[in-house]
């Protein structure tokens, strides 16, 4: 019987590495769970190996489809909060309930990629997490077992395991790949009674399998879902389109502009900056923004606040939609508004973006200073106090701090809220949202303030999704950061008929200092204007609304 050749220590110690690492890879990726949201709801997300992706909705029944994933791996999602009979709801409260889910249901049809990929990045970092987790405990155990065993025994099994190193790596390799297939060695067995439902033809669940309560109902109204959803994403392609060929149109303008002036303009060093406001889940003019990002080469994005409905942890889909309108090399500062929430801001933060916590940041040369809103508006529910600073206190610690500091921007939600600020003259520009009506920019105390209008043409008692209800704006602006000085402003503005409009800039205005500044002290806010209301900071800012839009 011939002696086994012993690979050298380097071999057989790589050889245990590798064999170490896919056992424990493949019980970090069979194990894998995550808690996300599916529409309104949230849903625990587990790997399994069955090689179906299904969706339990407990009493409503089952959806199921081919899982696109490898080696028969599949998803189990079990959605939460459906109650387990469906008598232990009362039809009034039921219905109330379906009527607030609608548009969560609606804004996860409308752009399901995003959860896709969401559920996705969520598994592979617990997958990641679990797996250097059995590598570091099969560590600690490989030592605990080697110290027990002690140098003469470890000698002895070594000239017995040596030999058969390789054997011993291909076992472990053959258990990990083929034993966790086994359990899926049905994948693709049509199941009996489990027809692929027609009203997916020609969709991303094309073949998907329904049962229970929810077969009745995806069978009668699915057929109208997915044709507002061909209807939705129709209209926000179109509106890419326009935008882009409204674009070209004022750039074609621009060059005549300049090939006539008799010195063109130095734009060496110029930061563009892209308003939004009031997004308010509008999923579908993520695409849009993206285009004008794009196109302007715009640095920095400013998001004025409301990103969200509620600011609720299943409105993360609205959040990762926003954020992959963003180019890359370009950031993302926001100042959360009283639809956002603590956690809105995590989920952006969780992104990358800059969040305003009422100091000063810098970005792109831009010395920003901002805040998220003070008080929370629920719809269904009016505003209340959110933190312990009331608007009033807000409003004077962010006077306080742009007086402190150097700063060229004030980005806050309410327009009010920055009124202590400009009448400092500490503040140069305001942006905010809230309104849902642009403004400005008009000279308010010793500053400029602009209020932009949303973004995602909300339009009072009007959901947000679909094609728009109202008129789409986004706002460029151009800053010098040598000079420290802002020089123009440029709409975008995206219609319900889906028509763009590129407009030309427009030079910000001159700061004119107030009558008597030099003789008087300058008052806490400034007398309204003949055609401007008095303003006042108070909750009232922010009414309570029991409808989707309220401000």
């Amino acid at each position: 019987m011939h002696d086994r050749p012993t690979p050298p220590r380097w071999l057989r110690w790589t050889l245990v590495a590798v064999a170490a690492v896919a056992l424990c890879v493949g019980l970090g990726v069979t194990t894998a769970s995550a808690t996300l949201s599916l529409g309104p709801h949230e849903a625990e997300y587990a790997v399994d190996t069955d090689g179906l992706v299904v969706v339990d909705l407990g009493p409503l029944g089952t959806l199921e489809i081919d899982s696109p994933l490898p080696l028969g791996l599949g998803v189990d999602i079990t959605v939460k909060e459906i109650p387990a009979d469906l008598s232990a709801v009362g039809a009034s409260s039921t219905l109330d309930r379906l009527v607030g889910d609608l548009d969560s249901y609606l804004q996860f049809y409308d752009s399901p990629q995003v959860t896709i990929d969401a559920a996705t990045a969520a598994l592979l970092t617990d997958a990641a997490r679990r797996t250097l987790l059995a590598l570091a405990l099969l560590v600690l155990s490989g030592w605990g077992v080697r110290a027990l065993l002690g140098a003469d025994r470890r000698r002895e099994l070594g000239r017995v395991l040596a030999p058969r190193t390789w054997q011993l790596t291909a076992g472990v390799l053959v258990v990990t790949f083929v034993g966790t297939s086994l359990v899926s060695s049905d994948v693709g067995v049509p199941r009996p009674g489990r027809p692929a439902s027609a009203v997916f033809d020609g969709t991303a669940l094309e073949g998907a399998r329904i049962t229970g309560r929810l077969a009745g109902v995806i069978d009668t109204y699915g057929g109208q879902l997915v044709e507002l959803y061909d209807q939705n994403e129709a209209f926000y392609e179109a509106a890419r389109d326009e935008v882009g060929s409204a674009w070209n149109a004022w750039e074609i303008r621009q060059a005549v502009r300049t090939a006539l002036a008799e010195q063109p303009p130095d734009d060496e060093g110029v930061v563009s900056l892209l308003v939004v406001s009031d997004l308010h889940c509008n999923t579908g003019m993520s695409t849009v923004i993206e285009e004008v990002a794009e196109r302007s080469g715009a640095e920095v994005v400013l998001n004025a606040g409301d990103t969200t409905m509620n600011g609720t942890a299943v409105e993360k889909v609205c959040v990762d939609a926003f954020a992959a309108a963003v180019p890359d090399g370009a950031e993302m500062v926001v100042a959360d508004g009283n639809h956002d929430s603590v956690l809105t801001s995590e989920q952006e933060a969780a992104h990358g973006q800059v969040i305003l916590d009422g100091e000063v940041v810098e970005v792109a040369g831009v010395r920003i200073l901002g805040d998220r809103d003070s008080l929370e508006t629920r719809i269904g529910e009016g505003t209340q106090a959110a933190r312990e600073q009331t608007p009033e206190e807000q409003a004077a610690a962010l006077a306080a701090t742009a007086c402190e500091d150097d700063v060229d921007l004030l980005l806050i939600h309410t327009p009010v809220v920055g009124l202590p600020a400009l009448e400092s003259g500490c503040v140069p520009l305001q942006v905010s949202g809230h309104t849902h009506q642009r403004s400005g920019p008009l000279q308010v105390g010793r500053g400029l303030r602009y209020v932009s209008a949303s973004t995602a043409g909300a339009a009072s008692g009007q959901p947000t999704v679909g094609p728009l209800r109202g008129t789409a704006e986004m706002t460029l602006l151009r800053f010098d950061p040598e000079t420290h000085e802002w020089l123009d402003t440029q709409l975008i503005e995206v219609t319900p008929a889906g028509e763009a409009t590129v407009y030309d800039r427009v030079p910000m205005p001159a700061v004119v200092p107030p009558v008597g500044e030099l003789d008087d002290p300058a008052p806490l806010v400034s007398p309204p204007g003949p055609d401007e209301p008095a303003e006042t900071i108070s909750p009232s800012e922010s009414p309570a609304v029991d409808g989707p839009l309220a401000p």
